[in-house]
């Protein structure tokens, strides 16, 4: 597959092939799932006529049918473009097709999807990983130059692990929530999935900057990373020891080889360790699910989406709900409105909070002494579908990617090898906040020293 840079270079007659023929891929693929049904059985929705790139199905793109994946808004039509869309449009890029997706981009393996689950690449029976799954297999499987999708705990950067590609997610507020479906508002990341690092820093370049109209945007001017980026330049880089530990043996194993070849390449380990990964896990499942308690609530059939028929307006708020939400969604709404309930705030919602800033505070305390951490993306390459029936079991596999989002900072997934299946093994650098340049002057640092090694 053409990779961003080089289809950034076409003219404009070798754009409409370039469509064409991932036309012909998608239809090819389409057991893949990547994309949602709609877009997959028909000639594949677009706007502009840019070079394409994929759109989570939970970002705003005008004219298209938007819906997280979910049936509760099945018939809502986008009335405006996200700031993402806008930005790529205006920078010779077009959104081009839906990808499949955990509803309203709650999972760790798009099995929850209103359309069906999406396949890994790379075996069939394993998940893609989540909430991003789609948009992951897509540029993994050649149907994607690149993609969008969102990271609320992870969703960009563990199926960019599972799938074998690369994902990154900027320091939050660097890349604007304008017209992406609220999960959790004080997590979500907009962010680029793409088939190596450069790329990634061109598209999260175009996607970056303010946005007057998003509160939690950060209105500081964007400087251009992708013309800067310098994979010779030396870091101290420091590896969570105890995180390996948990880690299984085949990810370990992969991390190992990779610290042991940044090193030779003249970077400089140092070993820190973190409180218990649980915790983090605890905080970010109080805090997500508190927010989505809340920014779930507009989705009552009155307003946009499924509504369900009903004798009275109770009995329809109730059934569009009841009918409209899947198992999972309902699932952390319920935690969510528990913990913010009348007698659990203080004991749930705001000691998680306060956690929050003492996990925010370990980063900063590591980033005295390091210019970048690398640590494992998930405990275990891909899984198989139904091997996690138990849904904490599922919230554990998030356990090494939430607790960036909570502190607010910069990370980028990349392939570091393979396990004895075949399946991806994916590794992630974390920056402090802002400092997106040196993100990808370490990561394109791995991938150089694995393209040489390969």
């Amino acid at each position: 597959m053409i990779t961003l840079k080089e289809a950034l270079a076409l003219p404009k007659e070798e754009v409409a092939a370039l469509k064409s023929e991932l036309r012909k891929e998608i239809d090819a693929k389409k057991e893949l799932g990547a994309y949602v049904e709609q877009l997959t059985d028909t000639d594949l929705a677009e706007a502009g006529e840019g070079i394409p790139i994929a759109i989570k199905d939970n970002i705003q793109v005008k004219g298209w049918n938007v819906t997280s994946c979910s049936n509760i808004l099945q018939g809502y039509v986008a009335p405006y473009n996200a700031t993402v869309i806008d930005k790529l449009l205006a920078n010779g890029l077009s959104p081009f097709g839906r990808t499949n997706m955990d509803e309203f981009a709650m999972g760790s393996s798009t099995e929850s999807s209103f359309y069906g689950k999406t396949r890994n690449p790379h075996n069939p029976d394993c998940v893609p990983g989540g909430s991003s799954g789609g948009s992951a297999a897509a540029v993994a499987s050649g149907i994607a130059i690149a993609a969008l999708g969102s990271d609320t705990g992870g969703s960009i950067r563990q199926p960019a692990a599972f799938c074998g590609c690369v994902g990154m997610k900027p320091t939050y507020g660097k890349v604007s929530r304008y017209g992406l479906g609220a999960y959790s508002s004080s997590l979500d990341q907009i962010g680029p999935i793409t088939q190596n690092v450069e790329d990634a820093a061109i598209l999260y370049d175009i996607i970056a900057g303010h946005e007057p109209k998003d509160s939690t945007s950060m209105n500081i001017p964007h400087e251009k990373v992708s013309d800067k980026i310098d994979p010779d330049r030396k870091l101290t880089i420091a590896v969570i020891d105890n995180y390996m530990e948990e880690a299984g043996d085949e990810v370990r194993k992969a991390l190992e080889e990779a610290i042991k070849a940044l090193e030779e390449a003249g970077h400089t380990i140092v070993h820190k360790n973190m409180i218990n990964s649980k915790y983090d896990v605890a905080t970010y499942y109080i805090i997500a699910t508190a927010e989505a308690s809340t920014n779930l609530s507009r989705y009552d059939g009155v307003r946009y989406g499924n509504r369900a028929d009903a004798d009275s307006l109770k009995e329809m708020y109730l059934k569009t709900r009841s009918e409209g939400f899947g198992e999972e969604v309902k699932r952390r709404i319920l935690l969510g409105t528990f913990v913010l309930s009348s007698g659990y705030y203080d004991a749930y919602y705001i000691r998680a909070q306060k956690a929050r800033h003492l996990i925010k505070a370990q980063y900063e305390g590591i980033f005295k002494e390091a210019d970048l951490i690398f640590m494992p993306v998930a405990p275990t390459p891909a899984f198989r579908f139904g091997s996690m029936k138990d849904p904490l079991e599922m919230y554990l596999s998030d356990i090494y990617t939430i607790a960036i989002n909570l502190a607010g900072l910069p990370a980028l997934s990349l392939p570091i090898g393979k396990s004895g299946d075949g399946l991806p093994i994916g590794a992630q650098f974390v920056a402090k906040a802002l400092d997106e340049q040196t993100l990808f002057d370490g990561s394109m640092s791995m991938e150089k020293i694995l393209k040489a090694k390969a």
